[in-house]
């Protein structure tokens, strides 16, 4: 299943090996013409794993030498962007949508072109038409094909996602959940924001979905899952945290190498579990505060120097017939 919208047609594809898009590709085919936005981290797949380097501001314009090594030697690279809260109107941050156009412009300077970017989540504040049509116009900027999403709660104010899914998730299943595979991974992604009490919640037809779509795949198929809220115990008080997730991550044990990327937490975040490892990314709209260091998980204003500290984007890279990913984050400063 897609989830994704052409950046210049917004045409969306079908699902995986069976049905075929407009342009009379498969999905597999078309995926590896594709490109993807998200969260703005770069990660890079190798011997089957996914290495994580975290950079500091400093890096922004520089790659470390693993991070080279894997950048040049990377069949598919592709960048994560979360959280950019269009509409947003605080002191956290004044301008929302020019600190994402910011994310946009390094994404664009990136030196390469990502094969895709993937949105994790809280596109907007507020859920509007409105809303989501600005931020879609402004994801047409990325140069890359393909744009990937998954909601977030913020996505899903008062409507149960549907203004969501009328704009973004043409061609997925369910509540906007779907898979696809490029570059010999499997990249599924999931909606855990549409059934809150406090927690994030898959539901039994998402983990059925997930089950079926994990059982053709040999053992040794490099997993990457996106969701917006986490699918590990960062801060269940806070509802940082998936209430049904240990299900989906049962299923996952039999794979040599899973990468959970995930948004909502507005900050970096790895936790490695077996041979699981997750990673929550940064914002591009306003921090949030560290888990435990506040009454609650509010917006945080900091002074406009240091605001681009805590915004930036991820980039992923991934050689073929490799068992690990190379992770980046860049601080927009």
């Amino acid at each position: 299943m897609t989830g994704y919208y052409d950046s210049h047609d917004s045409a969306s594809a079908g699902d995986a090996e069976r049905p075929t898009t407009e342009h009379g590709m498969s999905r597999r085919q078309l995926l590896r013409h594709a490109g993807w936005f998200g969260g703005a981290v770069v990660l890079t797949v190798a011997s089957g794993e996914v290495v994580s380097h975290i950079a500091d501001s400093r890096e922004t314009n520089s790659v470390p030498a693993a991070g080279a090594a894997a950048a040049a030697n990377s069949s598919l690279r592709f960048v994560q962007v979360s959280d950019s809260h269009i509409g947003f109107q605080g002191p956290a941050n004044t301008d929302v949508a020019g600190s994402f156009t910011e994310a946009i412009n390094q994404v664009n300077s990136l030196g390469f072109r990502p094969d895709f970017v993937m949105h994790s989540g809280d596109l907007t504040h507020l859920s509007t038409a409105g809303q989501f049509d600005q931020v879609k116009q402004m994801m047409t900027g990325m140069q890359t094909d393909r744009v990937f999403t998954v909601p977030g709660e913020h996505d899903s104010i008062g409507d149960a996602g549907r203004a969501y899914r009328k704009t973004f998730g043409m061609g997925t299943l369910g509540d906007g959940w779907y898979s696809f595979d490029t570059h010999g991974v499997h990249f599924i992604a999931l909606v855990n924001t549409l059934s809150l009490e406090k927690l994030g919640h898959l539901g039994n037809d998402q983990i059925d979905f997930v089950r079926k779509d994990l059982a053709g795949l040999s053992s040794d198929t490099p997993i990457v899952v996106f969701s917006h809220i986490p699918l590990f115990a960062m801060y269940p008080q806070w509802g940082w945290s998936t209430d049904d997730a240990l299900k989906v991550i049962a299923l996952l044990r039999r794979f040599s190498s899973v990468t959970c990327l995930n948004g909502h937490v507005h900050q970096l975040f790895t936790k490695t579990d077996g041979n699981i490892t997750f990673h929550s990314a940064t914002t591009t709209a306003y921090p949030l505060p560290k888990p435990g260091r506040a009454p609650a998980p509010t917006p945080q204003v900091v002074p406009a120097r240091q605001l681009k500290d805590a915004l930036g984007i991820r980039t992923v890279g991934y050689r073929q017939g490799e068992r690990e990913l190379a992770i980046k984050d860049q601080r927009l400063a």
